[in-house]
């Protein structure tokens, strides 16, 4: 929770920053392998881990501070979240995602979904294909690579239709937050990079807003056929409630 609350200061300030309803820091884990304790009859930590390929959970997830976004204070760790041929789940899609563990209720309100995405040189995202990155399960709003009018770029979209586009730099940290308002059923977008703080980038504009609070995917679904590995970096996650 500290590091969420730490995130709030350092890069929501050009918002009205609120109350923290779910940290989903990656200081809980001390190791890949605690993602593991996680199970339905077991739900400790702060992800659900189950969707995911066969292999063990090592060749999907691991953790370390230098996958952390610098500009995130009060966090020591990020996360390498990875696909590749074995990462099947439900599907012929190449997924790994994470799915937050909490009791509170993450789909009332105005709520602002936080995080931070990162790729590298090596092992990067194979653009010939339709990526779906940190999404919700009816895809109201989300972030793909992969898709038209431009596959290398990072795109958010609202109901599949891309309305925001940044190109996705090697080594870069892109910071957002989906800025949801459950009640009056909009959404829009705040964005930075690096260690800046977020800026408005799109306005509220009408969705189909809902969550069950177990259904946002932190992670890749990924439309390949091919048989690269792909890595992804993850840091700075949590949802807030807006304060009146």
């Amino acid at each position: 929770m500290k590091a969420a609350v730490a995130f709030v200061a350092s890069l929501f300030a050009a918002a009205r920053a609120g109350t923290v309803v779910w940290s989903g820091s990656f200081d809980y884990y001390s190791s890949a392998s605690t993602f593991d304790n996680w199970s339905w009859a077991n739900q400790v930590g702060e992800y659900q881990w189950y969707i995911h390929g066969s292999g063990a959970t090592s060749q999907y997830l691991d953790i370390s501070n230098s996958y952390k976004n610098p500009g995130v204070d009060g966090e020591s760790v990020g996360l390498k979240l990875s696909i590749d041929q074995t990462s099947t789940w439900n599907s012929a899609f190449w997924r790994t995602e994470l799915i937050p563990q909490s009791v509170n209720n993450l789909g009332t309100g105005q709520k602002y979904y936080h995080f931070s995405v990162k790729r590298s040189s090596t092992n990067p995202p194979l653009f010939s294909y339709e990526h779906q990155v940190v999404f919700f399960e009816s895809h109201f709003t989300e972030l793909k690579v992969g898709i038209s009018p431009n596959q290398t770029q990072l795109q958010w979209c609202v109901s599949g239709s891309p309305k925001y586009a940044v190109d996705f730099t090697p080594d870069v940290w892109y910071n957002f937050a989906y800025d949801i308002d459950f009640t009056g059923s909009t959404v829009g977008l705040w964005a930075s990079t690096g260690s800046n703080a977020l800026q408005r980038v799109y306005a509220q504009t009408s969705a189909s807003t809902y969550t069950n609070s177990a259904d946002w995917h932190l992670g890749v679904l990924a439309f390949n056929t091919g048989t690269a590995t792909e890595d992804w970096y993850f840091s700075g996650v949590y949802v807030e409630q807006r304060v009146s």
